[in-house]
């Protein structure tokens, strides 16, 4: 049992690891060693020669087995990029995979193919032959070339030309000065091990690496750069023991809106823990071998104590863990952060706090409208219609609420809009007010409900009915009147289309 299986959970049993880390792969990416190492190509075709050139760049013996070799394959035994061709003018025998560390076959019939692979196979060979992959023991995908880093794409044979379009995309992201900095970290690892720090002393440095090889990805990594890492590790090797604490704001749900630190500290964890409103493509971001808990913060539903939520962040955190506390949206906005923040610091473990994209924003985004429109708004204003005890909070302010220059986001709304909205009208509010709902922001399954602030709450029971669910959001005032005007004429056309 390991230190964070004995961390105290919440007595609910709410918080739980998530039970599959990764979905099923078509293929295993792995990457062969070959330097120095025989690789067995029977073929002589320009299918051949390509080969032939990926696995010399490997640092491959490359034995070529064909009575004609084309004319790329005799350039390429003349000059090749790095371990030699070696063109043997003859069909290859069985006899030849002995020993051999893949075997490559570059042959247009399928019997020949499929000859060619049981003999790799009954050498104990693993064996690719190209454009046949009922043959294949492996696959050959599309290459990005950092090297010493190098990313490879492959789409099981599916889509080559897809794959193709991926590689593309990467290439265009991913500096060539990658590159250095790639082989800077291979020459300086040595040096990280001679330090003897722990495993966390050492994901540290490297982090600090890696934030450095994004700010100034063409820069050629400094001797200067390398002997201040180092020292910086050295100097806090005794606090090595020590984990963190970072509150992350997870966005509204489309995982492409999450910022990039937020990404960075996600794939930095040791455990995310992690609210129900949290979409799940977000956690897919978060570092595989992280442990993924469930702590149960969800609406009108059994929840987690915030208490239970507290002890096992700074539980895990004093076992030395890189704890990451996950919450839908931003932080800050309705969630809680100032308890958690409090009861890091009273163990005296660090907090950082990364701002995340709000669900306001998030709907505002989706609905194409200023919030704060210059001529319908001079306030933005956001409140809460869920108290400690689930009720309507008691201390709202009514005269706030019916200003008619104010755009309004009520957050955690469904169980109390109804109220809300009567409370609001006899204080004031023109029941005509725009107003829309927003279930499930920025996400595949999201639906907006359009009304007016009179109007709203039965529309929100039917869309309930109807199956709208996920994180809801209200927004309200003149600021949005086109917007919801627009997503109710979109509503009718698809409820006419229905019909």
């Amino acid at each position: 049992m390991t230190e964070a299986d004995r961390s105290p959970v919440p007595t609910n049993r709410t918080a739980r690891p998530v039970a599959a880390r990764m979905s099923a792969l078509a293929r295993l990416p792995v990457f062969f060693a070959l330097q120095g190492r025989r690789v067995v190509l029977a073929g002589g075709s320009e299918a051949a020669s390509w080969k032939a050139e990926l696995l010399s760049a490997a640092g491959a013996e490359v034995e070529v087995l064909a009575p004609a070799p084309c004319e790329d394959l005799l350039a390429l035994a003349a000059a090749p990029p790095d371990g030699p061709v070696r063109l043997v003018a003859r069909d290859w025998t069985p006899a030849d995979l002995d020993g051999a560390t893949l075997a490559i076959g570059a042959m247009d019939e399928d019997e020949e193919g499929a000859r060619f692979a049981a003999a790799a196979r009954a050498a104990g060979v693993p064996v690719n032959v190209v454009d046949k992959p009922a043959f294949c023991d492996f696959a050959f995908g599309a290459i990005v070339n950092r090297s010493p880093l190098v990313v490879g794409i492959s789409t099981d044979g599916a889509a080559p030309v897809f794959g193709q379009a991926v590689r593309a995309k990467i290439e265009a992201v991913i500096p060539q000065g990658f590159r250095h900095w790639a082989e800077a970290a291979r020459n300086w690892r040595p040096l990280v091990s001679a330090l003897g720090l722990s495993h966390h002393g050492r994901r540290r440095f490297w982090e600090r690496f890696t934030a450095r090889a994004l700010e100034a990805p063409e820069a050629e990594p400094a001797p200067a750069l390398r002997d201040d890492l180092l020292a910086r590790a050295e100097f806090e090797r005794g606090a090595a023991g020590r984990g963190s604490v970072a509150l992350v704001g997870a966005g509204p749900g489309d995982p492409e809106l999450l910022t990039l630190k937020a990404v960075r500290v996600l794939q930095s964890a040791d455990v995310v823990l992690y609210d129900d409103l949290v979409a799940p493509a977000v956690l897919d971001v978060a570092r595989r071998e992280a442990r993924k808990m469930l702590v149960g913060k969800t609406g009108y539903k059994p929840s987690c104590k915030q208490d239970d939520i507290n002890a096992l962040m700074v539980s895990l955190a004093t076992q030395g863990k890189r704890v990451v506390r996950l919450k839908g949206g931003d932080p800050m906005v309705f969630g809680r952060a100032g308890e958690e923040i409090a009861a890091a610091r009273a163990a005296g473990i660090p907090v950082e706090v990364v701002p995340g994209i709000s669900a306001a924003q998030g709907a505002a985004g989706r609905l194409a409208v200023s919030l704060t429109h210059r001529d319908h708004a001079r306030r933005l204003q956001f409140v809460t219609a869920h108290a400690r005890d689930g009720r309507l909070p008691r201390d709202l302010d009514w005269s706030a609420l019916t200003d008619p220059a104010a755009t309004t986001v009520v957050y955690m709304p469904q169980r109390t809009w109804a109220e809300l909205a009567t409370q609001a009208i006899a204080a004031g509010l023109d029941p005509a007010t725009p107003a829309i709902a927003v279930f499930s922001a920025t996400r595949p399954e999201e639906r907006q409900v359009p009304a007016t602030v009179g109007t709203l709450a039965p529309a929100l029971e039917r869309a309930v009915a109807e199956g709208a669910g996920g994180p809801c959001l209200i927004l309200f005032g003149h600021a949005i009147g086109e917007a919801a005007a627009f997503a109710g004429e979109l509503e009718r056309e698809a409820l006419a289309a229905l019909a």
